[in-house]
């Protein structure tokens, strides 16, 4: 499963695409240099169960990770996602 990242301006989203459909996607804003904020987490039937929502949210934490920023997941599958993954944390805005 190949995640992407795309971003313009302030907004921003991580992508999974397969043979040019758009299968997931999480989308979030930044809120200046040190935090971005999950608004939203969709993925395609074709993927429920295979863990794509959980592997779109961990991206996003890579991606604060690598950058040394933190994110505020406002969209209830991302906070549910953070709720039940202790090791991720670190980049939890509070």
């Amino acid at each position: 499963m190949n995640i992407k990242q795309i971003e313009h301006g302030s907004k921003g989203a991580f992508l999974i695409e397969e043979n040019g459909e758009r299968l997931g996607e999480m989308t979030y804003s930044k809120a200046g240099d040190a935090l971005i904020i999950i608004d939203h987490t969709e993925v395609s039937e074709k993927l429920r169960g295979s863990g794509a929502g959980k592997k779109l949210v961990l991206a996003a934490v890579e991606y604060a990770r690598q950058h040394n920023i933190k994110i505020l997941p406002l969209c209830p599958f991302a906070k549910a996602t953070f709720d039940r993954t202790p090791e991720i944390h670190d980049v939890l805005s509070h």
